[in-house]
């Protein structure tokens, strides 16, 4: 995370299977599957008869599990996984997940994936009460209200702390005898469930993980849904009914893998609607179109369709680079920009080129991609973003949690194409993007969370009111009207 804000959760993979021989080893798999989500740690526990064994390091999955041996610890029918992008603390080896607890009365590991937007209220009102955290991540704070619970059941202690952390979140608790997953009340984060054809039952951050693993979906986990996984085999449950769809935009647009399907619509397909719709909205007179590798191509190609100018593969990306937007600091972000893409020049040398880009950040990778081609010989660059213009924080789970770190909250289109060097530049609207992923619900918004490009939060910001109004005032940007009201 940039280093100019506080530090929390980012963007993560969590997976977790139960009744499989081997559950560790189709763990992993399902994570590297993950790996786009996640580069700095990874880790995994298993359950062996209610012996739960964790192994965790920092670096890529391969990396952290090189040894063979470190996996082959990990014994049993039942295992969670995590692979973790910046969370809170830094480069903390504490901090890496799964979680493990070791109680009197049993153990538990946790793994989450996102961001809770009431965490520091409730970590000081935890510590002021006596509470201890062993990590600064604030994952550990859902273990902590469920220790203080003064329900007597362990299923209704979990509902109660469900409810009362806020903000982004699909955790995934593993304890001796069950495996609970849960997202939030809006399923901003996205879980899914499935089965192998063995049996097992898994959970997953996106469905490319069950695929990996010769999985079959059987659904998505709704909003305010607690799933429960044992030996006799799934129960769906709630810890809140009081719920309303707003999906992570940004997973379909960016996030995601094309090969994944999130709520019934599939990724790849999204994004070539998003690049159809973009090219009505946004045309350009030019000779080719040439998307960004590798969460551009989708869009871009459907840009082509629509527009009917050819589409070329103008840019090759080194596929051993990390993606940039989640390097942990703008230092790292330049220099993987730098490192990961060339351009064709046989391709675009004398061409006019629409260069499509699913989205727009800081800007980095923007402004050296149109500098790429137009020194490799292209004519002019139009350059055509298959998203809305990221304008607010995301508070989560996404590492833009200020206006800091976004161009568009500074510079106005014009402005900004003058920055990149490009001949025009074009925004996909909020209605087309809305109308591209086309989930089946009367949510607002279209069952999405767009709030990133119009400020329209779906819930209220706890710990980061004051916060966001401060950075509104000073950018002299009026409130959206929405969020008055919740601050009122």
């Amino acid at each position: 995370m940039s280093a100019e804000v506080r530090s929390l959760n980012e963007e993560c993979g969590v997976f977790g299977i139960w009744g499989a021989d081997n559950a560790s080893n189709i763990t992993y798999y399902g994570l590297h599957s993950l790996q786009h989500r996640g580069q700095e740690g990874a880790g995994i526990t298993s359950n062996d008869q209610g012996t739960l064994l964790n192994y965790k390091g920092l670096g890529l999955l391969s990396q952290v599990f090189n040894d063979p041996k470190n996996l082959a610890k990990l014994t049993g029918r039942a295992a969670i996984g995590h692979v973790r992008y910046t969370t809170a603390g830094g480069k903390n080896f504490d901090n890496i997940q799964p979680l493990m607890f070791r109680f009197s009365n049993g153990d538990m590991a946790l793994a989450h994936n996102g961001n809770l937007t009431n965490a520091f209220s409730l970590k000081e009102h935890l510590e002021n009460e006596g509470a201890i955290f062993h990590t600064t991540s604030d994952t550990e704070i859902l273990i902590h209200l469920l220790r203080r619970s003064s329900h007597t059941a362990f299923l209704d202690q979990l509902k109660e702390s469900l409810r009362t952390v806020k903000g982004g979140f699909a955790f995934l608790l593993m304890t001796e005898k069950k495996l609970y997953a849960a997202v939030d009340p809006n399923g901003l984060r996205p879980l899914i469930l499935g089965q192998t054809t063995a049996g097992a039952y898994v959970v997953a951050s996106e469905s490319c993980a069950l695929d990996s693993v010769n999985a079959k979906i059987i659904r998505d986990i709704q909003p305010g849904e607690l799933i429960i996984i044992d030996d006799t085999g799934y129960k769906v449950d709630y810890y809140t009914k009081e719920t309303q769809l707003a999906v992570c935009s940004m997973e379909y647009i960016y996030f995601a893998r094309p090969d994944s399907d999130i709520h019934g619509v599939n990724v790849h397909h999204a994004r070539k609607t998003m690049g159809r719709l973009l090219a009505k909205e946004q045309p350009a007179d030019a000779d080719i179109v040439v998307g960004v590798p590798n969460s551009s191509l989708s869009a871009a190609w459907g840009y082509a369709e629509a527009s009917g100018i050819p589409y070329e593969m103008g840019l090759v990306k080194n596929q051993y680079i990390a993606r940039t937007f989640i390097q942990p600091n703008q230092d790292l972000r330049e220099r993987s920009v730098r490192m990961k893409l060339s351009a064709v020049r046989g391709v675009v040398a004398g061409k006019r080129v629409v260069l499509v880009d699913d989205s727009i950040v800081r800007g980095t990778t923007c402004k050296y991609i149109v500098r790429l081609l137009l020194e490799a010989g292209a004519k002019e660059v139009h350059l055509r973003i298959a998203s809305p213009a990221l304008k607010f924080p995301c508070y989560y789970g996404i590492d833009i949690q200020s206006t800091k770190d976004l161009i568009a909250a500074h510079q106005s289109i014009p402005e900004m194409n003058q920055t990149f060097g490009s001949k025009s530049l074009g925004f996909l609207s909020v209605t087309s993007l809305i109308k591209a992923i086309g989930l089946k619900t009367t949510a607002p918004n279209g069952g999405l969370c767009v709030a990133y490009f119009n400020g329209d939060y779906p819930t209220p910001l706890y710990d980061f009111e004051a916060e966001l109004q401060a950075e509104l005032q000073r950018l002299h940007v009026k409130a959206p009207k929405r969020l008055k009201q919740e601050v009122s």
